[in-house]
């Protein structure tokens, strides 16, 4: 995001430019004005402009409480006189749209041809419409303050008449009229050119602000402002009409009026005026809009101009670089379908700035405020939102107000407010660029919004944007984790589909330790999960290669995988499996120790909750899956939290741990002697999954007992195993213990001799 300031407050005068005086600054709320809905946005920086333009040269504005705030030399009575009586309109037309009122249209009688059911055409051609009696009223004017708006018309007509055009112009003969105009047109009505449409050398942009070029389907914005001035301004005289005052004070300061235009259309800028099924007490309802609403929001929109950028060389057409404009992202808007994001036109950022501005520092705000990830700017509403994450101090910008163009009423486009965002920085933001490698995260989404994805990809991928977009406002841990469980889930949902593997040739990136640390609630869950993810690397079997068909040396699919075995089955069911698979393998891959090697251990404490079944199970298996994506967990990236005290575990578990556990760490904790194995025994697995958890106890204790370890010589009989479940024990005997936890139960069984002796 390019850092932009607006000017400091403080000064109540200020000096007048022509006498070299002080005036004193009057400093009005405009309630009328507020961030939603967009017409209401745009119309504060249309009095703004207009102000700072024709009256007050120094005035400055900024938003505070939900509302527009002017400083001018203008108190409230004096700026509802220049409106009504000074304003001066901005010639705003488009004579390349078939609306604008240049062009007649063809009349059909009633009758109807019997042939084809039609009305019949009557013959008589160029019949003039409500848009072309507008512009004609506008022509015979006498008003001083339309005069400008005169001398456009003429100019106007005057050229598609020496061109030929008698009906609004398609295609290429659009092209050429838009050409003529930039070649002919004065500097000032170029403003609004550019504001609603760019040409290129290879093609016409048309930004989502101004709909296709100044309107929308059969709405003409240029011709319902000239509409609209009629309605406020007397054609001959330019005085004011009688409930213009009226209306000006609703439009500035939210003041109730009546007597507001029926059926005269607002188009996409403020949904809850335009009318429509269930928008009144009744089933339907006719739009009612304030004037000034529209006048002022039509010259807000001149302050938005386009610029045509090349990004790289291959890029031949060129991009539109509109004002904080990007493509749509259904993340963070609350839509839970990907149609919602598939019938949007474009989303757009609108800056809130809470220090007064004045109009020179706003065109450049709005020339310059380009957002960025890295190097590339923003392409779409997740990027926006990152970069607005990594802007961190406030550069004068505080908030940011989000509209998305979404089809709705048909085919009508209507800017829906989709939340807002401030301006802070989040660092655990900074998180969604390690998802960028390789492109990971854009071929995904990509892949995701095409027919052929699969459903549950697409439902994963729009879940996993969500929670990008709220990682981006918020860095709460629970926010982390969801991402790391969605992740999981897509890398076993991407491995299992043909198209998916063909679409995203490389698995997820590895992801840092940083995500266990920014993910750490302090839960016993999140401990287990991580003490399971963390299954070492160095033995050639991850806890990874379980979860989805990938190869364990390299980061790539492997469709011939036979130990990726985890399912949607219960966490006990799948831990057997599991472990089977896994003893298997390494047996297979001829290992000359015990595949339990760890990087991060749980609490005795987590261990023992777990054999209580008070965890989360199904969520201790979605965490693994994500956390499994992180890169060797080291064992201070967890476990900051305060924790509770050491639990006493099962005799039956301290017995059979210690075939859950290297050699080499069984050595290091003095419980084996250097030279001494002890390997697992098969038979173990199999009693404990039967539930027949009495005889493998009884078959552990004598193993240990012929490996030399010195076991209680009283009562000289393994541990009671009555009310534990065999399954959830074999689970539980899995999952890793802290080093020093870990040493502490294996000496208890001997610690307890030294004492018998």
């Amino acid at each position: 995001m390019k850092h932009w300031c607006a000017s400091p407050t403080g000064e109540h005068r200020i000096k007048n430019k022509n006498n070299g005086r002080y005036t004193m600054t009057q400093t009005i709320l405009l309630k009328g004005c507020s961030p939603t809905p967009l017409a209401h946005y745009l119309k504060a920086l249309g009095i703004l402009r207009l102000v700072a333009e024709q009256k007050d040269p120094d005035a400055k504005g900024c938003w505070r409480n939900e509302g527009f705030v002017l400083n001018s030399s203008l108190d409230e009575q004096a700026l509802q006189q220049f409106f009504l009586e000074e304003y001066r309109p901005t010639p705003i037309i488009a004579p390349w749209n078939g609306g604008s009122g240049f062009y007649y249209q063809e009349s059909k009688s009633k009758d109807i041809d019997p042939a084809t059911g039609k009305k019949q055409k009557s013959g008589i051609r160029n019949q003039p419409t409500e848009a072309t009696r507008t512009v004609e009223a506008l022509l015979n004017s006498e008003a001083p303050r339309l005069a400008e708006y005169r001398r456009l018309l003429e100019q106007s007509r005057r050229m598609l008449a020496q061109s030929g055009f008698k009906e609004s112009p398609k295609n290429e003969d659009k092209n050429t009229v838009l050409q003529m105009i930039r070649n002919s047109f004065p500097d000032s009505f170029l403003v609004w050119l550019d504001a609603a449409l760019l040409i290129s050398q290879d093609k016409t942009f048309f930004p989502p602000l101004l709909g296709t070029g100044g309107n929308d389907g059969n709405l003409d914005f240029t011709n319902n402002f000239m509409q609209r001035q009629l309605q406020l301004f007397d054609a001959k005289d330019g005085i004011a009409n009688q409930a213009a005052s009226s209306w000006l004070l609703s439009a500035l300061f939210e003041l109730p009026t009546s007597h507001l235009q029926k059926d005269a259309a607002i188009g996409q800028f403020s949904p809850g005026n335009a009318g429509g099924p269930n928008a009144t007490a009744g089933f339907e309802s006719s739009s009612l809009i304030n004037p000034w609403d529209f006048v002022l929001m039509l010259e807000g929109a001149l302050l938005f101009a386009a610029n045509a950028t090349r990004r790289f060389q291959q890029d031949k057409a060129g991009a539109l670089s509109y004002p904080f404009t990007v493509r749509n992202s259904g993340g963070g808007s609350g839509s839970s379908k990907q149609t919602d994001e598939a019938n949007a036109r474009a989303e757009i950022w609108l800056p809130l700035w809470h220090n007064p501005a004045t109009l020179a520092e706003l065109k450049a705000l709005f020339q310059e405020g380009r957002a960025t990830i890295g190097r590339r700017p923003a392409k779409d509403g997740l990027d926006f939102a990152r970069a607005v994450a990594a802007l961190g101090v406030d550069r004068g910008i505080g908030e940011f107000q989000r509209y998305g163009f979404m089809m709705r009423s048909g085919k009508a486009y209507l800017a829906t407010p989709m939340g807002r965002m401030q301006t802070r920085r989040n660092p655990a933001a900074d998180l969604i660029q390690e998802l960028d490698k390789a492109r990971f995260l854009d071929n995904l989404r990509s892949f995701a919004r095409k027919a052929e994805a699969p459903g549950r990809i697409v439902s994963l991928v729009h879940q996993l944007e969500n929670r990008l977009f709220e990682l981006t406002r918020s860095s709460n841990p629970k926010t982390v984790q969801e991402i790391l469980i969605l992740l999981g889930k897509l890398q076993r949902a991407l491995s299992l589909s043909g198209k998916g593997r063909e679409a995203i040739r490389r698995p997820i990136p590895w992801l840092s330790p940083a995500w266990s640390l920014n993910a750490d609630d302090g839960s016993a869950e999140f401990r287990l999960a991580c003490a399971l993810a963390g299954l070492s690397e160095k033995d050639g079997l991850p806890m990874r290669v379980h979860l989805a068909p990938i190869k364990a040396k390299e980061q790539a699919w492997d469709e011939y995988s036979r130990i990726a075995v985890w399912s949607e089955g219960s966490f006990e069911n799948n831990m057997v499996t599991l472990l089977r698979t896994r003893l298997l393998a390494a047996e297979r891959l001829q290992h000359q120790d015990k595949p339990f090697g760890f990087g991060f251990g749980a609490d005795c404490s987590d261990i023992a909750a777990f054999l209580e079944s008070v965890t989360d199970d199904r969520r201790i298996g979605d965490l693994m899956q994500g956390l499994a994506l992180i890169k060797n967990i080291p064992r201070n990236s967890v476990g900051q939290h305060e924790r509770k005290p050491q639990s006493v575990l099962p005799g039956a578990y301290v017995v059979l741990k210690p075939f859950f556990t290297t050699d080499e760490v069984l050595q290091k904790t003095g419980f084996l002697p250097l030279d001494c194995k002890l390997p697992f025994r098969a038979e173990i697995l199999a009693g404990l999954a039967a539930n027949q958890s009495d005889k493998a106890v009884k078959l552990a204790w004598d193993k240990l007992r012929h490996a030399g370890v010195a076991l209680p010589a009283f009562p000289n009989q393994p541990p009671c195993v009555l009310g534990i479940d065999g399954q959830r024990l074999l689970a539980a005997l899995v999952i890793p213990i802290e080093f020093g936890q870990l040493a502490t139960i294996l000496r208890s069984i001997t610690r307890q001799q030294k004492q018998k002796d």
